[in-house]
């Protein structure tokens, strides 16, 4: 199986922090797990931070190469399924997370509830 993680959830593993849930917590670490980071979630870290609104992992490239992490590039084909989804969401950021789940059949890790009111596999 193959996961992609939500922004925060990936903060949140790189930062050890407790509000990551306990069986997102066990799926991350599954040994046969393969784990994919959005260049969407790298992206919105970049901006919140340049923002003010949160501090950017250090070394965050090499940060998902020593956790085992994939790079997932967002494409065209991406762009133009977030743009088609419907607007339950209007976070750009999350709906490239949604379109790239939805089109690699991956299980989406997050916490935000509004996900749920797409076709997505969620945990």
């Amino acid at each position: 199986m193959s996961i992609l993680l939500d922004t925060h959830v990936l903060l949140w593993w790189l930062a050890d922090d407790e509000r990551l849930p306990v069986p997102m917590r066990k799926a991350v670490s599954e040994p046969d797990m393969e784990v994919f980071v959005s260049a969407a979630s790298a992206w919105e870290m970049s901006i919140k931070a340049a923002l003010g609104r949160l501090e950017m992992p250090e070394g965050l490239r090499e940060q998902l190469r020593d956790e085992g992490f994939s790079e997932l590039p967002v494409t065209v084909e991406d762009g133009i399924a977030a743009g088609a989804l419907p607007r339950h969401h209007d976070d750009p950021f999350d709906r490239m997370l949604i379109a790239q789940a939805l089109r690699r059949d991956l299980l989406l890790l997050t916490v935000d509830r509004r996900f749920s009111d797409y076709k997505v596999r969620l945990l």
